[in-house]
């Protein structure tokens, strides 16, 4: 399991393959946000709007890169996604129990 969350953390990340951070409070653009990867403190200057419980990119992701939250695929950018920005249904599509994304035999 993780470590505990860091005094004065905006937002989680819970393992070092993620892409993305829980935002632990409502953040603002322009805010400059404070999460730990490991051992390490990371800063980041927020590009959106990123409410309470939801994910921001720690990490630039490209257009059809699997996104990684808890160290799992949570699904896949459907656009580029600059590091800062809020992640979510409007830029990230689930990928499980689709069955349009079944292989064909």
């Amino acid at each position: 399991m993780a470590e505990a969350i860091q005094a004065g953390a905006d937002a989680i990340v819970m393992e070092a393959s993620d892409h993305v951070a829980t935002a632990l409070a409502d953040l603002q653009p322009g805010q400059t946000i404070i999460f730990r990867v490991k051992e390490e403190s990371r800063r980041l200057v927020l590009l959106d709007v990123v409410p309470f419980g939801h994910k921001v990119a720690i990490a630039d992701i490209p257009e059809g890169e699997h996104v990684r939250k808890y160290g799992e695929v949570i699904g896949r950018a459907t656009t580029a996604v600059a590091a800062g920005k809020h992640v979510h249904v409007h830029n990230i599509e689930g990928i499980r129990g689709r069955g349009d994304q079944a292989k064909s035999n």
